[in-house]
C-alpha cells in the first residue's frame, strides 16, 4: 500500500522520471483512443458533415475549385467573417490534397491529441504531482469529446489546445509562449484575445500589505506589451475583413426581428431574467455542459479541502499558478459583461465564460480528485498501525472498506465515464441522405441560384456544391449588411412561393435571377408550416399559410409543376425558373 500510494501521488520533486513519462504516456494513450473513436465515427459512411461545418466550411470547396459559388453573397459572407488561420490552414490541407469536407473531420482527432500535452503541464504547474497531470489530461479529452466544439471542425474547435497552452505559458510567465499563443488566439478565435488579454492585466497588480498594488515583477509588463501589440495587429486584420457586410447588430435592432426570441433561428431574448442571464445558450453565462462529465462535481468540494487542510496534506503543495483560474474566471465575467452592454459589438456574451468556466471547473476538480485521494490513501495506511498508535473511532475493517470504496468509485468514475454516455464521442454528423437529388444539382452548371423554402436546401452548398439563395442554416447573422440582404431574399422567396400571381413570382426570378426551384411534395398544404420553423419566423409565412388554410387555392408555382418539372424522384420536384418565365 505504502509504494502504491508513493506511485500514484508521491509530488514531483520526490519522482523519478520514468514515473512522469509514464503518466504522461498514459494520458497520451486516453488521448490517442478518444480520437481514434472520433475518427471511426467521422468516416464509418460517405457523404458525412458536422452539423455546424456546413455553414462554415461548405465555401471552402472554393479551394479545389474557384468557380464554385460564384457571386454568392452566402459564401462570401462566412468566408469575410472567417478567422484568419482558420483559412490558412484548411487552404493549406487542400493544396497538399486533402478536400476541406474530408478535412474537417480528420483535424479534430489531432486538435484533441494536441491538447493533451498542455493540459498535462499546466495540472503539474498547478499541482506538482505526475498523477494531476494525467487526471488533468484525460478529464480535458473527456470533456472535449463530450461536447461538439472540436468536433465541428470550426474555428471554436481550435481554441482549446491554443487557449490551454495560453494558459500553460501564462503560468510558467514564458514571453514567447505566452505572446505566440495569443496570436494564434486571436487568428482562430478572436474573442479569446479579450480574455486572454484581461489575465495579462490582472497580473500587472498583486495583493500585498492589504493593498491592491502594482506587481513589482517586470516581467509581467512586458509580458503584456508584446502580447497587447501582437493581439492589436491580429484584431485589426479580422476587423478590416469584416467591414464589407456592414457594423454589428445592436440590440434595438434585435429586438425587432422575431428570429432573436424564442423558437426563432438565432434565440437570444428570453423572458426569464435568470434564464437569460445565466442559462441561455447565448446570453446565459453558465453553458448547460459545465459539469459534463460529472466527475467535474468533485470541484465543488475544492473550498472543503482547504477548511480542513489538516486531513488532506497535498493541499500545501498547490502552486500559486491556480491563481490563474482566478484571474480568467474575472477577466471571462468582465468580457460576458461588456458584451452585453455592447451587444452585439463583441459577438455573443455566452461565448467569452462557456470555454473559460469548463477550464477552470476542471481544474478544480483535478485538484480535489488528486488531493482526496492522496488523503484516502493515507488514511489507509494510517489504520494500518498498531492500535495502540491510534484511538479507534471506527472498527478499522470498517474505515479501509469505505476508503478503499471511495477510492474505487472515483477511479472507474474517472476512467470509464464516457462507457455509460451513449453515442460517444458526440460528434453530431450529418448524413446525406438524398445523394440522388445533390447529383442531379452537380450535373447543373456551376453559376445556378436554387431557391427554395425546404429545409433540404441547406444541404446543398455542402454536397452539391451549388449556390442557393437563402436558407435557414445560413441567415444567423450579427452583421446588418449581411442580415439585411438575407431578410429581405427571405421575405419575397416566402412571398413568391405562395403567391396566387404568376407575375409576381415571375418579378421575383428576374430580381434575384433564380435558376431552379427546389419544392417538397407537401409544401402546398397548410400542414406543412407545422414542420416548418423558418418560415413560421416571418410575418409572409404566416400570411401564406392563412392563404393556403382558408382560400383552397394553389400558388402560382404549384401551378407550374406539371410543366417545368426538370427532376421528379420521390416527394421531390425541381423545377426550372427560365419555363416558368415562359408561362
Amino acid at each position: 500500500m505504502t509504494r502504491l500510494h508513493a506511485f500514484l501521488t508521491s509530488p514531483l520533486d520526490k519522482t523519478p522520471r520514468s514515473r512522469v513519462i509514464f503518466w504522461f504516456s498514459l494520458s497520451m494513450v486516453f488521448a490517442v483512443i478518444y480520437a481514434g473513436m472520433a475518427l471511426h465515427r467521422a468516416f464509418e459512411g460517405s457523404g458525412v458533415i458536422q452539423d455546424d461545418a456546413r455553414q462554415h466550411i461548405f465555401w471552402m470547396q472554393r479551394y479545389v475549385d474557384p468557380e464554385l459559388f460564384p457571386n454568392d453573397l452566402i459564401a462570401d459572407y462566412f468566408q469575410s467573417v472567417a478567422p484568419g488561420g482558420y483559412k490558412l490552414v484548411y487552404f493549406v490541407a487542400t493544396f497538399l490534397g486533402i478536400h476541406p469536407l474530408v478535412f474537417c473531420r480528420i483535424i479534430p482527432s489531432f486538435l484533441g491529441i494536441i491538447s493533451t500535452p498542455f493540459a498535462f503541464g499546466m495540472s503539474l504547474e498547478i499541482l506538482p504531482v505526475p498523477l494531476a497531470g494525467f487526471v488533468g489530461a484525460l478529464l480535458m479529452n473527456q470533456i472535449i469529446w463530450l461536447k461538439d466544439d472540436v468536433a465541428s471542425g470550426t474555428p471554436r474547435a481550435f481554441i482549446y489546445p491554443i487557449f490551454l497552452a495560453f494558459i500553460y505559458y501564462v503560468i510558467r510567465s514564458n514571453i514567447w509562449g505566452v505572446a505566440i499563443s495569443i496570436g494564434l488566439t486571436g487568428l482562430f478565435y478572436p474573442q479569446y484575445v479579450f480574455v486572454g488579454l484581461g489575465i495579462l492585466i490582472l497580473r500587472l497588480f498583486a495583493w500585498k500589505e492589504g493593498k491592491l498594488r502594482f506587481s513589482s515583477n517586470p516581467k509581467n509588463l512586458k509580458i503584456f506589451a508584446i502580447s497587447l501589440a501582437v493581439a492589436f495587429v491580429v484584431i485589426l486584420i479580422y476587423a478590416l475583413q469584416t467591414l464589407e457586410f456592414g457594423p454589428a447588430m445592436n440590440r434595438a435592432e434585435a429586438l425587432q426581428s422575431l428570429e432573436f426570441f424564442e423558437n426563432g433561428r438565432n434565440p437570444f431574448f428570453e423572458e426569464n431574467l435568470f434564464d437569460f442571464w445565466f442559462n441561455s445558450r447565448r446570453s446565459g453565462m453558465f453553458p448547460k455542459s459545465l459539469f459534463t462529465p460529472a466527475t467535474q462535481c468533485l470541484a465543488l468540494l475544492f473550498p472543503v479541502l482547504f477548511l480542513f487542510r489538516s486531513a488532506f496534506p497535498l493541499v500545501d503543495r498547490i502552486k500559486p499558478g491556480i491563481w490563474v483560474m482566478f484571474q480568467l474566471l474575472v477577466s471571462s465575467v468582465v468580457m460576458f459583461l461588456l458584451a452585453h452592454a455592447l451587444l452585439f459589438k463583441l459577438h455573443l456574451p455566452s461565448r467569452y465564460t462557456g470555454i473559460s468556466f469548463r477550464i477552470v471547473i476542471a481544474v478544480l476538480t483535478i485538484v480535489a480528485f488528486t488531493i482526496i485521494l492522496d488523503a484516502l490513501l493515507n488514511w489507509i495506511e494510517i489504520q494500518r498501525q498498531p492500535k495502540s498508535e491510534k484511538k479507534e473511532v471506527f472498527p478499522r475493517k470498517i474505515q479501509k472498506i469505505v476508503a478503499g470504496g471511495l477510492i474505487g468509485v472515483m477511479t472507474i468514475s474517472l476512467l470509464f465515464y464516457p462507457s455509460f454516455v451513449p453515442f460517444f464521442p458526440l460528434v453530431k454528423y450529418e448524413q446525406a441522405d438524398r445523394p440522388e437529388l445533390y447529383e442531379f444539382f452537380q450535373q447543373q452548371p456551376k453559376d445556378v441560384l436554387v431557391a427554395s423554402v425546404s429545409g433540404e436546401v441547406n444541404q446543398l452548398p455542402t454536397f452539391a456544391q451549388r449556390s442557393i439563395l437563402a436558407g435557414r442554416e445560413y441567415t444567423i447573422s450579427y452583421h446588418t449588411g449581411y442580415y439585411r440582404q438575407m431578410n429581405e431574399r427571405t421575405t419575397d422567396l416566402i412571398q413568391a412561393h405562395y403567391s396566387p400571381d404568376l407575375e409576381e413570382l415571375k418579378a421575383f426570378i428576374q430580381k434575384y435571377e433564380i435558376d431552379l426551384f427546389l419544392i417538397e411534395l407537401y409544401a402546398f398544404v397548410p400542414e406543412y408550416f407545422f414542420f416548418n420553423d423558418w418560415m413560421n419566423e416571418f410575418e409572409e409565412g404566416k400570411q401564406a399559410y392563412q392563404f393556403l388554410k382558408t382560400t383552397g387555392e394553389f400558388p402560382a408555382l404549384a401551378n407550374t409543376i406539371s410543366k417545368c418539372s426538370i427532376y421528379t424522384a420521390e416527394e421531390w420536384f425541381i423545377l426550372d425558373a427560365s419555363c416558368i418565365l415562359k408561362q
